[in-house]
Order: C-alpha cells, then sequence, then structure tokens
C-alpha cells in the first residue's frame, strides 16, 4: 500500500464522497456522522481487505468528526507556548484556536489539523492492522 494511495482514499471519502448534508450535521447528530463515516471508508476497501483496518478507520473519523476532536488537539499543542500565549478553552472552544485569530486561518488550520489525525490513523491501521 502505498502514501499517495491512502492519501487518495482519505481524500475522495473526505471530501468527494462526503455530502453537504453529513458535512453540516455531522457535529450535531451521531446518525449523519455514522452515514459519513461508513462513506468514508468505502474507498479505503480499495487499499486493504482488513475488517480489522476498516473498523478502525471508520470508527475514529465518525468520533473525531462527531465530536470535532481536532480542536482539542489544537487547543492541548498550544498550551506548549509561553504562559502570556495560553488562552482558556472558552475562548478557543470553536477550533482550538483564540478567537482573535483570524476565522479563515482558524477553520483552515483546524482542517489541516483534523486531516492529520484521520491520514496518521489510517495509515496506522492499514500498515499494522
Amino acid at each position: 500500500m502505498s502514501g499517495l494511495a491512502l492519501l487518495l482514499c482519505h481524500l475522495a471519502g473526505d471530501y468527494l464522497i462526503q455530502s453537504h448534508w453529513m458535512a453540516t450535521e455531522k457535529t450535531k447528530r451521531w446518525w449523519p456522522a455514522i452515514a459519513h463515516a461508513v462513506t468514508y471508508g468505502l474507498p479505503f476497501l480499495l487499499i486493504t481487505q482488513s475488517a480489522a483496518a476498516l473498523a478502525v478507520i471508520v470508527g475514529t473519523h465518525a468520533i473525531i468528526d462527531r465530536y470535532r476532536l481536532a480542536r482539542y488537539l489544537v487547543w492541548a499543542k498550544n498550551l506548549l507556548a509561553p504562559k502570556v500565549f495560553r488562552k482558556p478553552w472558552a475562548d478557543c472552544a470553536a477550533t482550538g484556536y483564540p478567537s482573535d485569530t483570524p476565522s479563515w486561518l482558524a477553520v483552515w488550520l483546524l482542517i489541516v489539523a483534523d486531516n492529520t489525525m484521520h491520514l496518521a490513523i489510517n495509515a496506522a491501521a492499514v500498515t499494522w492492522l
């Protein structure tokens, strides 16, 4: 399995197959999150037949997207900054970045963090399961 194949499966599942309904509702209710995660997993059938790997890919995708877990990762990593730059969760809850961060930048950096989480988990699942 190549890294390019893994990336293409991720991009197809997360961007080409995901409907607007899934994208806008998956953080509010489980049904859209599960529907998105299941359809997200379909391209991975092309690169693995491991039921365990597919379960990890689909299951973690549903949880990460439903709770927007990337924002917690972003906020936690920013706690490593000097104290003067650390912001309370209440100021960062939307994206993990402080509210004074330009919204376009905060959203794109959150998307990058989210994609990185998914790609790392998917690579580990396909490699080791």
